[in-house]
């Protein structure tokens, strides 16, 4: 394909994006007006199923599949960034890194040995109640892989290498986008659409409540937690690790 051609296509592509754009707005209710059917939608639906945060019950039921696509997207660009920081040919191994080489302040030190715990606790807590208050697997994924990187932060790199096995954290990932297909499954053996909400709704509020919405928020929170770390994992081990030119 010459770069005419490519022009082109591209030149086709971005008209008809742009028509459909311009359409998708021009059928938008009236800026500041009264009127918001998928607002009013949402709420009643997430309310029907007993969900206190209405992102969480649009995320993980009402638009549960998109959600999946999101975590199949996430678990590609994983594998993808891995793949291209690989150490190619021309890059050598460096010696593994000293750990007092680096000057770290004692209180930065102090901070993060103390914001280290605080910050895995937040981070469970915003999966655990993401579908009570705001918040949910996604937030509360990256909150506890970057937490793990604070010994990092304080100079405490081979702590986190033991923390930090890496084959674990892959099979997490793993194991969250599986997790959250099964429910999926679980509505089609129900009779139901793929992701459908199931389980029982619980009482207003409560933990055990919202059906499937808590179960695949705690999926994705591993999900996501397994994958950040990974990926944070290659750029930490590629820039520590490998240089440039042999």
């Amino acid at each position: 394909m010459n770069r005419r051609l490519r022009y082109l296509v591209f030149g086709l592509g971005a008209a008809g994006l742009a028509v459909l754009f311009a359409l998708a707005l021009a059928g938008l209710p009236g800026f500041g007006g009264d009127s918001h059917p998928y607002r009013d939608r949402a709420v009643h639906a997430a309310l029907a199923h007993r969900t206190a945060n209405v992102v969480s019950s649009i995320n993980f039921d009402q638009r549960a599949l998109d959600t999946f696509g999101e975590e199949l997207i996430l678990l590609g660009s994983v594998v993808g960034a891995a793949a291209l920081l690989r150490p190619s040919r021309r890059e050598s191994e460096r010696p593994a890194p000293d750990p007092e080489a680096r000057a770290v302040p004692d209180s930065v030190v102090l901070l993060c040995t103390v914001m280290l715990p605080v910050t895995v606790l937040v981070g469970l807590d915003v999966i655990a109640h993401g579908h009570l208050t705001p918040g949910g697997g996604f937030q509360g994924g990256v909150v506890l892989a970057t937490g793990l990187h604070l010994l990092f932060l304080g100079g405490r790199y081979p702590a986190l290498q033991r923390i930090r096995p890496l084959a674990g954290y892959q099979f997490a990932e793993s194991i969250g986008v599986a997790t959250f297909a099964t429910p999926g499954l679980a509505g089609l053996a129900a009779g139901g659409a793929f992701l459908a909400n199931v389980l029982p709704y619980g009482q207003f509020a409560s933990l055990a409540s919202a059906g499937t919405v808590p179960v695949l928020s705690l999926a994705v929170g591993v999900a996501v937690g397994g994958g950040v770390v990974v990926l944070l994992a290659q750029f930490l081990e590629q820039a520590l690790r490998y240089s440039g030119e042999r």
